[in-house]
């Protein structure tokens, strides 16, 4: 397997454990963008100590950290932390596993936005794969019974979807910006910087929009610092793979995470799958072989 590839799915994984928790804290006292910052609160500072450590007992030099890795990095953080309060707060309009999937316009945009900012290129190949996973998405995508797909909670996660493309290739820039040659210090580096600069800017926010938040955050320490503790290994194994690989395969990839979400809203939240659901994972499992074997 592509170390990539491995990247990418692990990053999958933990953001789906994450965004389950992040649904349970957004049902109690938490707002959207409090349930949010609890992702950032705890992951930047671990994150800083284990690239220091990982640099240290590897050797690494550390890299110039310049103008353009910075631009790239905080115009991401800003785009994902606009993204993930769109995320939460579809979760409260529809079930978790539909949620992420509105959530999923991403892969496809990215590989547009990919283009218009770096330049990265789809062949004919990656793009019929992608468009395959396309096809399971819309098969997970069944509206409410009697709705309309023009309908709020397609705009929430539709608008997730461009801020999270918009995410991951300005990440991808600031990862490409550090050229450390090592994957692993680059998504630690690259996540310690973002998530510090996340932290201070959403606490402003909260301090200033929701007063009484960030106390409740730091309450509910317990979940929150699972949340990082998710969050940390899942945004590191995304850096990680963006500094390898096209974003747009990244993500395509990550769609692992549809899956994931089924099965956990499944045995966690009680929520049942249906035919079209089945169907629907099949499809993307095909699109997901096909881009982890072929590309």
């Amino acid at each position: 397997m592509e170390l990539w590839v491995a990247f990418s799915i692990s990053a999958a994984l933990a953001q789906t454990l994450r965004f389950a928790l992040q649904k349970v804290l957004a049902g109690g006292s938490l707002s959207p963008a409090a349930a949010t910052w609890a992702r950032f609160l705890w992951s930047w500072p671990l994150a800083l100590g284990l690239a220091l450590a990982y640099g240290s007992a590897t050797g690494a030099t550390w890299p110039n950290l310049s103008g353009t890795f910075f631009a790239y990095g905080l115009a991401g953080g800003v785009f994902q932390i606009l993204a993930t309060i769109c995320t939460v707060s579809l979760f409260r309009q529809r079930a978790f596993a539909v949620g992420i999937t509105f959530k999923k316009t991403e892969v496809m945009l990215t590989a547009l936005v990919g283009f218009v900012i770096l330049g990265d290129v789809i062949p004919a190949l990656g793009a019929a794969a992608i468009a395959l996973g396309f096809v399971g998405v819309l098969l997970l995508s069944e509206p409410p019974s009697g709705g309309s797909v023009f309908n709020r909670a397609a705009g929430i996660g539709l608008l997730s979807g461009i801020l999270f493309a918009l995410s991951a290739v300005t990440y991808r820039g600031a990862a490409l910006a550090l050229d450390t040659g090592d994957p692993v210090l680059t998504g630690g580096i690259t996540l310690a910087v973002v998530a510090a600069w996340q932290t201070a800017i959403l606490a402003l926010w909260l301090k200033w929009r929701e007063p009484g938040q960030i106390t409740a955050t730091i309450k509910a320490w317990r979940p929150t610092l699972l949340v990082s503790l998710f969050s940390l290994v899942g945004s590191w194994s995304w850096f990680a793979a963006f500094s390898l690989m096209n974003a747009a395969y990244v993500f395509a990839v990550g769609q692992v995470e549809l899956i994931f979400s089924l099965l956990i809203g499944w045995l966690w939240f009680g929520e049942k799958l249906t035919a079209r659901e089945a169907l629907g994972m099949g499809v993307l499992a095909a699109s997901i072989i096909a881009i982890a074997v072929l590309l």
